[in-house]
């Protein structure tokens, strides 16, 4: 082959190598044009449908497209909500401690507050939460915590608030959660024949979390292994302090057992005296009328 055949096969293959990308599908912004009020209102229908990661999306284009404004604001906040309702919980709270933190005087960052702690609220109980119980020992109590400190908050800054009622009964429900959390974590090294560990989470909840259900459970934990480790007075002294606390308890007579009915779980601690629905849903957000 020639010389200026080769040329020409290369100068042709060129040419239909650039006719060929040009034919391809762009990937093409859909907003690209729209106003925020159109970018929003389009964001807003996905979201009450149900599209919860279209809306994410959307939001996230109009706040990088207009950053300020009324649509920036509502962008922020119902952005946050779609992104806990599509399980991005990191992106959720990021976008209300952006909001609480960019518009700290707005009417509706006693909202904002009150959503952050519903996301770590929720996010504790985990994909199969709410029909089987895992053990409270193989968690992560930071999401409580975090939940606890975001309605104190709310509390602290709006105390007739409208969240402010529901708040203080999760934050009850959470305080409980976190006193189990230290007697199954308690329970656990007793079983491994880790005494003094045992010992030393049982007295975490009962100092660190006084006058809550799991005291008694605490107590259990503590004078057994007081007893375990040989030291008599203590045990006896932890052993009349539940007697004296709680004189109906199980413990005094023997380990309880679970109720028939409760084929799930491997211990008796389980649950907590939440003085509420645990899994209800979260009151409607202002902009929220379905």
């Amino acid at each position: 082959m020639s010389a200026f055949v080769r040329t020409l096969a290369t100068l042709l293959a060129a040419a239909l190598l650039a006719t060929g990308c040009g034919l391809l599908p762009s990937d093409k912004d859909e907003t690209a044009g729209w106003t925020a009020e159109r970018i929003y209102r389009n964001a807003h229908d996905a979201m009450m449908e149900g599209n919860y990661t279209r809306a994410v999306k959307l939001f996230q284009s109009l706040e990088a497209r207009y950053p300020y404004g009324r649509y920036a604001q509502q962008a922020m906040l119902e952005g946050a909500y779609a992104s806990f309702r599509a399980n991005e919980v990191p992106t959720a709270i990021s976008a209300l401690d952006r909001f609480i933190r960019t518009y700290p005087n707005h009417p509706n960052v006693e909202y904002a507050y009150y959503l952050k702690g519903i996301v770590n609220f929720r996010e504790d109980q985990g994909l199969f939460g709410y029909v089987y119980e895992f053990d409270l020992s193989e968690r992560d109590p930071k999401a409580m915590k975090d939940s606890y400190a975001a309605f104190r908050e709310l509390v602290a800054k709006f105390p007739e608030g409208r969240y402010s009622d529901d708040a203080r009964q999760r934050m009850v429900y959470l305080v409980n959660a976190l006193s189990m959390y230290e007697v199954h974590v308690a329970r656990y090294y007793y079983n491994r024949g880790a005494y003094v560990a045992s010992a030393g989470r049982a007295q975490q909840s009962l100092v660190n979390y006084p006058r809550t259900p799991a005291n008694e459970h605490a107590l259990d934990v503590l004078w057994r292994s007081y007893d375990r480790l040989g030291l008599v007075q203590l045990r006896d002294d932890t052993k009349a302090i539940l007697a004296r606390t709680y004189p109906q308890s199980p413990y005094l007579s023997g380990i309880p057992t679970k109720p028939w009915w409760k084929f799930w779980g491997s211990d008796i601690y389980s649950g907590v005296d939440s003085g509420m629905d645990a899994g209800a849903e979260p009151a409607k957000p202002w902009w929220q009328w379905w």
